[in-house]
Protein backbone atom coordinates (compact mmCIF):
# COMPACT_ATOMS: atom_id res chain seq x y z
CA UNK A 1 0.00 0.00 0.00
CA UNK A 2 1.23 3.34 -0.86
CA UNK A 3 0.97 5.81 2.00
CA UNK A 4 0.38 9.51 0.01
CA UNK A 5 0.62 12.29 2.08
CA UNK A 6 1.32 15.66 0.97
CA UNK A 7 3.85 17.51 3.27
CA UNK A 8 4.40 21.22 4.29
CA UNK A 9 7.52 20.48 1.82
CA UNK A 10 6.11 19.64 -1.15
CA UNK A 11 3.21 22.16 -0.54
CA UNK A 12 6.54 25.01 -0.93
CA UNK A 13 7.26 23.73 -3.87
CA UNK A 14 3.91 23.39 -5.11
CA UNK A 15 3.54 27.24 -4.44
CA UNK A 16 6.63 27.67 -5.97
CA UNK A 17 5.91 25.77 -9.53
CA UNK A 18 2.36 27.07 -8.99
CA UNK A 19 2.27 30.97 -8.54
CA UNK A 20 5.60 31.60 -8.01
CA UNK A 21 5.65 32.07 -4.73
CA UNK A 22 9.04 30.86 -2.91
CA UNK A 23 8.11 30.22 0.99
CA UNK A 24 10.16 28.07 3.17
CA UNK A 25 8.56 24.75 4.41
CA UNK A 26 9.27 25.29 7.90
CA UNK A 27 7.83 29.06 8.17
CA UNK A 28 4.88 27.53 6.31
CA UNK A 29 4.29 24.68 9.15
CA UNK A 30 5.08 26.92 11.32
CA UNK A 31 2.55 29.21 10.49
CA UNK A 32 0.18 26.95 9.02
CA UNK A 33 -3.01 28.77 10.69
CA UNK A 34 -2.40 31.52 8.47
CA UNK A 35 -4.35 32.70 5.94
CA UNK A 36 -2.98 31.92 2.37
CA UNK A 37 -2.82 35.24 1.74
CA UNK A 38 -0.34 36.10 4.31
CA UNK A 39 2.29 34.10 2.01
CA UNK A 40 1.16 36.44 -0.88
CA UNK A 41 -1.20 33.02 -2.33
CA UNK A 42 -4.57 33.72 -3.49
CA UNK A 43 -7.59 31.43 -4.51
CA UNK A 44 -5.69 31.57 -8.46
CA UNK A 45 -2.80 30.39 -7.30
CA UNK A 46 -4.58 27.62 -4.73
CA UNK A 47 -6.31 26.38 -7.84
CA UNK A 48 -3.01 25.79 -9.31
CA UNK A 49 -2.16 23.86 -6.99
CA UNK A 50 -4.67 22.04 -6.54
CA UNK A 51 -4.97 21.05 -10.28
CA UNK A 52 -0.81 20.07 -9.87
CA UNK A 53 -1.83 17.87 -7.24
CA UNK A 54 -4.86 16.48 -9.26
CA UNK A 55 -2.45 15.61 -11.91
CA UNK A 56 0.28 14.49 -9.76
CA UNK A 57 -1.80 11.73 -8.01
CA UNK A 58 -4.25 11.05 -10.59
CA UNK A 59 -7.44 11.67 -8.58
CA UNK A 60 -9.82 14.62 -8.17
CA UNK A 61 -9.83 16.77 -5.04
CA UNK A 62 -12.87 18.34 -3.65
CA UNK A 63 -14.65 21.06 -5.39
CA UNK A 64 -13.80 23.21 -2.29
CA UNK A 65 -10.31 22.20 -2.22
CA UNK A 66 -9.12 25.99 -3.44
CA UNK A 67 -11.52 27.85 -0.66
CA UNK A 68 -9.11 26.40 2.07
CA UNK A 69 -8.34 29.71 4.28
CA UNK A 70 -5.26 28.19 5.67
CA UNK A 71 -2.34 25.73 5.01
CA UNK A 72 -3.21 23.38 7.43
CA UNK A 73 -7.02 23.46 6.52
CA UNK A 74 -6.08 22.68 2.89
CA UNK A 75 -3.22 19.58 3.80
CA UNK A 76 -6.14 18.13 5.98
CA UNK A 77 -8.49 17.87 3.36
CA UNK A 78 -5.94 17.24 0.57
CA UNK A 79 -4.13 13.96 2.51
CA UNK A 80 -7.85 12.92 3.80
CA UNK A 81 -9.18 12.93 0.22
CA UNK A 82 -6.15 10.97 -1.10
CA UNK A 83 -6.13 8.71 2.17
CA UNK A 84 -9.73 7.73 1.36
CA UNK A 85 -9.10 7.29 -2.56
CA UNK A 86 -6.20 5.17 -1.77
Amino acid sequence: MITTEVTFDELSALMKQAAGITVDPEELKEAAESPFDTFGLDSLGLLGIVGELENRYGQPLPPDSERCRTPREFLNLVNSTLTAGA
